[in-house]
């Protein structure tokens, strides 16, 4: 899902946006902080991409499942909840993207939490909505990013792993199950339909490139992040992200998970 390329001329969500700064005479980067959200529809993949006439503005653009899957009809809760690295106080996870003296990064993983679930029944977390927004920290702005999560119920994580983008192209596993085959069996949400992708955005992949977005993409990696029904075992779904700096790029990590829902 875009969040750019509206319908009318517009001359000043550029100026009207936050900014990035990268050098004392450099150009500046600013900054959609608009809500992209995707309602009940899982969230399968996730990018960065610099957006507007100038390709000057950054932007997060989700990727989804243009249906809810059968297995998780009536299970996806009504009232999700936004979460994001400006929760975590720890200078720690800022970093400077180029320089200290100019703009940073919080680094700080975003991704579901089991103590979320009080409910003592099996529930999961997915991620339903992104948003980037830049907050002063000091004299600095620091970039930061908010997932909205929507609560799976009768439904827990059997697997998960960390994708990186194109600057590091490494693949981390994490949690108990990490280790488990394409074997697994049961209510796993394992449909293999056919890969279908809503891309809301005017061009489907993406506005045309001007000769100047190579400037800024010295400093953003737009990979696209993604896996899916078509990854086995089955669906995988994103349940986490952070910002990085990789190779001097502002680049994502993304949390996928498979999910097994409950009868």
């Amino acid at each position: 899902m875009h969040n750019d390329l509206p319908f009318c001329p517009t001359t000043n969500l550029a100026s009207s946006s936050p900014a990035l700064q990268f050098n004392l005479m450099g150009r500046k980067l600013y900054v959609n902080t608009t809500q992209v959200t995707v309602g009940k529809r899982p969230v399968t993949g996730m990018r960065f991409y610099l957006e507007g006439m100038k390709c000057n503005r950054l932007a997060i653009h989700l990727q989804h499942l243009s249906n809810t899957p059968k297995v998780l009809e009536n299970k996806i809760d009504d009232t999700p909840l936004w979460k994001g690295t400006e929760d975590i106080a720890d200078d720690r996870y800022l970093e400077a993207i180029n320089g200290k003296r100019f703009s940073h990064i919080c680094t700080a993983p975003v991704k579901y939490k089991p103590r979320w679930n009080t409910t003592g029944k099996d529930a999961a977390y997915i991620v339903t909505g992104a948003q980037l927004h830049v907050k002063k920290h000091n004299s600095k702005r620091v970039l930061h990013i908010r997932l909205l999560f929507s609560k799976v119920s009768d439904s827990f994580i059997l697997q998960s792993s960390w994708k990186q983008g194109a600057s590091s192209g490494l693949l981390q596993k994490s949690g108990l199950f990490s280790a488990i085959s394409t074997s697994i069996t049961g209510n796993l949400l394992k449909e293999k339909p056919q890969a279908v992708v809503v891309d809301s955005g005017v061009y489907p992949s993406g506005p045309p490139k001007p000769m100047q977005t190579q400037k800024l993409l010295k400093f953003v990696d737009n990979s696209q992040l993604c896996r899916g029904p078509q990854d086995s075992p089955g669906h995988w779904l994103v349940t986490g992200a952070k910002l990085v700096l990789e190779n001097g790029k502002i680049s994502l990590h993304v949390k996928f998970s498979l999910l097994n829902a409950n009868e």
